[in-house]
């Protein structure tokens, strides 16, 4: 079977163990599966997201803070479709307030497959997909009536900088056109009631449906973040939310372009803050303190994919 779930399209047979741009065949691996504080508030909230971290990745930025699992290379652990619905289940055990899919493209069909099981066994949080947004729209849709909430990226406008920086110069129309469907899918955000929420087994206020739309703020590029926002909040207003990151960190070991070997400085990010509030956008999370580090980025060593807990 030639695979076709990313936008790059290679076409290889993962079945027959053959891997694609993703770095992955067909057998799921993943990372972590974990309790996770660092997400949006409506994300973690106090308890925590179950965030699940997969092997691979469709895209490669060449600054990525997760390229040892992203890179593929057999990072992680093997997991199989029961093995991925007990881990959700005891995530929610755990007190996690979502299942938080990272980077799960590559395994779409088998992630849906260990959603449904999860949900006949009890499964009651909803699911986030955590995304680049370089996802097809036939992909997208195979999560329909499954993901709930959706947390894409929306990183370049310029095909130049995608090409640059992700090997992607078709990026920005893909990825519009991915959040597209994944605001059909999802609709508004609403967010969880008391009552609801304590029925669902998840914190007030924690996402329940609809889309928010992280924007990583790269050095230098201040006006093309501007105009990454305004594409976006002119398309679809006050239907989604903004997630307006300062915390882009050169991560030592990376052959990074010149211009990414700094931080972001507080003034380009006051910048970017200013043009967003004087746009008229209002529903959106901006990042206070210290972001900068590598200490948000966890360790790949298999937790929470383990033997799977007998049902007896």
């Amino acid at each position: 079977m030639s695979c076709d779930l990313c936008p790059r399209h290679c076409a290889v047979n993962r079945q027959n163990g053959e891997r694609g741009y993703c770095g992955e065949s067909a057998v799921v691996m993943a990372g972590r599966a974990a309790l996770y504080a660092w997400e949006e508030p409506c994300i973690s909230g106090r308890r925590g997201s179950g965030a699940v971290f997969f092997s691979g990745c469709p895209l490669h930025c060449v600054y990525c803070q997760n390229y040892r699992i992203s890179g593929g290379n057999d990072c992680g652990v093997s997991v199989s479709t029961d093995g991925l619905a007990d881990a959700f289940l005891r995530l929610q055990g755990q007190g996690a307030n979502n299942i938080n899919l990272v980077t799960a493209t590559q395994f779409v069909p088998q992630v849906a497959a260990a959603a449904r099981k999860a949900a006949a066994l009890g499964l009651t949080i909803p699911f986030v997909y955590n995304t680049s947004s370089y996802e097809t729209v036939e992909t997208l849709k195979q999560l329909s009536g499954l993901v709930t909430c959706y947390l894409p990226d929306f990183k370049y406008v310029s095909e130049e900088t995608a090409s640059t920086y992700s090997h992607a110069p078709d990026y920005p129309e893909t990825a519009f056109k991915a959040i597209t469907q994944m605001v059909k899918q999802a609709g508004p955000c609403e967010f969880f009631g008391k009552e609801e929420a304590a029925q669902r087994g998840v914190e007030e206020g924690i996402l329940k449906k609809g889309v928010i739309v992280r924007h990583l703020l790269l050095p230098g590029h201040v006006r093309e973040a501007c105009q990454a926002v305004k594409l976006l909040y002119d398309a679809f207003g006050d239907d989604i939310y903004f997630s307006l990151m300062n915390q882009y960190t050169p991560i030592q070991g990376l052959a990074l372009p010149q211009e990414l070997n700094r931080r972001v400085t507080r003034r380009e990010y006051e910048r970017f803050l200013d043009y967003v509030l004087d746009l008229g956008v209002t529903r959106a999370f901006f990042q206070e303190g210290p972001t900068q580090k590598e200490s948000f980025i966890p360790d790949w060593n298999g937790e929470g994919l383990g033997t799977s807990p007998s049902r007896e």
